[in-house]
């Protein structure tokens, strides 16, 4: 199979070199998408009022839940992609993406659905607060219009960084993300929308960016690209594109269920620790999105090395993805800790809140790298297809093992200390146990 000019053969070349510059983008890409989220808190908290923040930041959780099941499911694209591109399989390659269209985008109607109905439902059962309930229900009923194109924008990304383009998703997202910018000042300056204002700048700029990834793909002359006489479900495809990234999506789905205990333990302390706790977690997203980034690389080679038979390129993809997120992810954390409070200093100005944002920095920043032998081993061992087993390990030691440390350690300590210890020993056992499955699936999937 001839391949196209703007995507890369990762089955070739030096990997050291070539993972580190296809993460790049996907590091800058992610990065963007964490300052267009602060843009949005920053353009409410600002020129709106307390009460309007308060209201957008009630439906994280939920916001996070549903863009997180796209994401998960979005997954298994990239590892069918890839995997099929690897090989040189055209037909299946055609069959993957066509269907997975159609998949992406059914999830998001879906999730808008849900979200349009149920959104009242959903922040009550989170004990919203009375007085922040109406508008919260409104500005999480105009967001989840916009779930069908970030269903299909992250399936446009899946597609083009599974074959090895990951320049254009983040020129795409730019754009969006300019637009959301431009968007927010002009609804809520300008037109006094206030909430209603951010949530149509939000998904006016999902729509755009929706748009500019389906557009390449259609103009596209290369075999992963889209023909509308082509879109049709295929069920084997849908199958295997379900069975990879469904229990990834739920995976997003049940983590912040598990972290919503986390923020319990933390609001029985007073509320200067609860404000500086809330300000810390600012740095989880800087960090772990950064992390991600060789994550996806580790999916995107391993899956065209396994699907090109290379055993050597798939052991060393793995290998070589996981000491970048590592060594990233701890000298990231390094970083926080040692200029933690000019960081904190940009949330707030309060000493008080910035000491107790530092318990939480000083902890999380000797910590973030050995999440990576958790989740690039889950990433891993879904690049060989197997995504079940991953999320029910992932589930049981990073989900289940904070709850139950919550009521146990925790509970018996009453310190904070304790609290956030609870991250380095779930990533601790969850990475064991997934690099003991992912060599015993690298074993017998990939036997001489």
């Amino acid at each position: 199979m001839a391949l196209p000019t703007q995507s890369q053969n990762l089955t070739q070349g030096n990997l050291w070199k070539h993972i580190l510059l296809f993460s790049l983008p996907l590091i800058f890409s992610n990065l963007l998408q964490v300052l267009f989220n602060l843009a949005d808190i920053a353009v409410v908290g600002r020129f709106v009022g307390s009460l309007a923040l308060g209201s957008v930041g009630s439906t994280t959780t939920l916001v996070t839940m549903f863009t997180g099941f796209l994401i998960g499911l979005s997954s298994g694209v990239n590892v069918l992609t890839a995997l099929h591109f690897g090989a040189g399989d055209r037909e299946n390659l055609q069959k993957t993406v066509h269907t997975a269209a159609l998949v992406c985008l059914a999830a998001g109607v879906l999730l808008l659905f849900a979200g349009v109905c149920l959104s009242g439902f959903f922040l009550r059962l989170l004990h919203t607060k009375v007085e922040l309930l109406d508008e919260a229900v409104l500005y999480l009923r105009i967001y989840c219009l916009g779930m069908p194109a970030l269903g299909l924008y992250n399936f446009g990304n899946a597609v083009f960084s599974a074959v090895g383009d990951t320049r254009r998703p983040l020129f795409y997202l730019s754009m969006s993300g300019i637009l959301n910018v431009v968007m927010n000042l002009f609804f809520v300056l300008v037109c006094k929308l206030g909430v209603v204002g951010v949530a149509l700048a939000s998904i006016l700029s999902q729509y755009l960016s929706a748009f500019l990834v389906l557009a390449a793909l259609f103009r596209s002359k290369d075999v992963y690209g889209l023909t509308w006489a082509a879109l049709r479900l295929d069920q084997p495809r849908m199958g295997d594109i379900l069975r990879i990234g469904v229990p990834s999506g739920l995976q997003h789905m049940i983590f912040q269920i598990a972290n919503s205990f986390v923020q319990l333990g933390v609001n029985t302390f007073s509320s200067t620790m609860v404000a500086g706790n809330s300000a810390a977690t600012n740095a989880d997203a800087l960090v772990y999105d950064v992390m991600a980034a060789f994550y996806t690389a580790c999916g995107s080679f391993m899956g065209q090395n396994y699907g090109a038979g290379n055993r050597n390129r798939v052991r060393h993809s793995y290998f070589i993805s996981l000491t970048y997120s590592f060594g990233f992810g701890l000298v990231l954390g390094l970083l926080l800790v040692s200029s933690g409070r000019s960081f904190l200093s940009l949330f707030t100005n309060n000493a008080a809140v910035v000491d107790a944002g530092m318990k939480r920095l000083t902890i999380m920043g000797c910590c973030y790298g050995f999440s990576a032998f958790m989740d690039c081993t889950t990433a891993a061992s879904r690049a060989l297809g197997k995504s079940l087993i991953p999320t029910v390990i992932v589930i049981l030691g990073s989900c289940v093992f904070r709850i139950i440390w919550v009521y146990t350690v925790f509970a018996y300590f009453q310190t904070i200390p304790s609290l956030y210890l609870l991250y380095i020993f779930s990533w601790t056992i969850t990475g064991a146990a997934e690099i003991v499955y992912f060599i015993r699936v690298y074993r017998r999937t990939l036997a001489l």
